[in-house]
């Protein structure tokens, strides 16, 4: 595919994250008809993983998402590739693999393209794992940096969460 093209695929695609009249099912449907013209396998199986999990599908989605990475997704797209780390991460806490998805969420490297997000799913999985005082330390950490005063108390605090 030409430059063109994957720019014609790309928008292709975010038409049909945008369109809030297609229900799961289709978008699925069309999804894998997206991927089968994608610029690189990786796209593919990362946008159909991406379909499956919005429709609830995570065993689905886990298959995909571990096709993306296998394509090399990381080389392809790096944002993609962010994006994945998180959406890999929350369907295998979501599929009872816990420990696994921290510890993805761990390894995550910042990304402009997921913010905080890693940082909010690990408190979620922690919290899943039933680390509270952890899950908490974790949100309250990914939040202090934005907030426009009492940055080092809320840090302290939220240190003392799990200073035991």
């Amino acid at each position: 595919m030409t430059t063109t093209d994957s720019a014609d695929w790309d928008a292709r695609v975010a038409a049909l994250w945008a369109d809030d009249t297609v229900d799961d099912q289709a978008r699925i449907a069309r999804m894998h008809d997206l991927a089968a013209v994608a610029p690189h396998p990786a796209l593919g199986s990362f946008e159909v993983g991406g379909a499956y999990d919005s429709g609830g599908h995570e065993a689905e989605a886990h298959v995909h998402y571990e096709a993306a990475t296998a394509s090399g997704l990381g080389a392809v797209d790096p944002d993609r590739a962010a994006q994945l780390v998180v959406q890999h991460a929350s369907t295998l806490r979501n599929i009872g693999r816990v420990d696994d998805a921290i510890t993805m969420l761990r390894d995550a490297p910042e990304h402009p393209s997921t913010g905080s997000a890693p940082k909010v799913f690990l408190a979620l999985a922690l919290h899943s794992a039933g680390r509270h005082d952890e899950a908490l330390r974790v949100a309250i950490e990914a939040v202090e940096p934005t907030l426009p005063r009492y940055r080092r108390s809320v840090r302290a605090y939220a240190a003392a969460l799990t200073e035991r």
